[in-house]
């Protein structure tokens, strides 16, 4: 599975979500700076670099020679939460990133993006393959939580159980023909807040 060429990446959506807050919240654009201070981005030019990505991408227009100068397009305020792409439940596999975006009608609320499960290691928890898991974005969960984690900067993820041992990590999958995962080292990308089921 290929990634879309027009999909919205990770740093390029905290840019995205932050100017939209700044918009709803105080009518007006922040700066290169102001959007830097807000996330921790250190280089004017990496912010200006994002936003000419999202540019290109139609999600925002600049105005020369303004310090704000962003305008967001029809495109950037669509409702609904971003589709991140494909979480596996069952081994370890690529997350991918797209554009796509859900609107639930307010089921979504507390959630930051969606996520398309595949694999069946969470059907105990009546999470099916082809459901949509609703995901806030967090860097920890507490102890019984269903976290999606990736296991290294490649950016491989998973749908868990989140149990911490001594020293280590039990990704615990909800299927008891299953065995779960160990890992020293996995970082939290979000923990789910809600599912929605299609049913075809």
């Amino acid at each position: 599975m290929k990634s879309d060429p027009n999909a919205i990446t990770k740093s390029q959506w905290r840019v995205l979500k932050y100017v939209r807050q700044q918009v709803e919240q105080k009518n007006n654009t922040p700066t290169i700076r102001e959007i830097g201070d807000h996330l921790g981005i250190k280089s004017p030019n990496g912010v200006a670099g994002i936003l000419k990505r999202l540019e290109a991408k139609g999600m925002i227009k600049r105005k020369k020679n303004r310090a704000r100068s962003i305008v967001l397009t029809e495109k950037s305020t669509s409702k609904g939460l971003p589709m991140m792409g494909q979480v596996a439940a069952g081994p370890l596999t690529t997350a991918f990133v797209q554009s796509e975006r859900f609107d639930f009608e307010g089921l979504a609320k507390g959630g930051d993006f969606v996520l398309e499960v595949s694999g069946e290691s969470m059907i105990e928890a009546q999470i099916a393959p082809g459901d949509f898991v609703i995901v806030k974005r967090r860097v920890e969960a507490s102890r019984g939580d269903i976290v999606v984690v990736a296991a290294d900067e490649e950016s491989e993820a998973t749908l868990k159980y989140w149990f911490p041992e001594k020293n280590r990590i039990r990704l615990q999958p909800a299927n008891s023909s299953m065995k779960p995962i160990y890992r020293k080292d996995v970082k939290v990308l979000g923990v789910v807040v809600g599912l929605v089921r299609r049913y075809r």
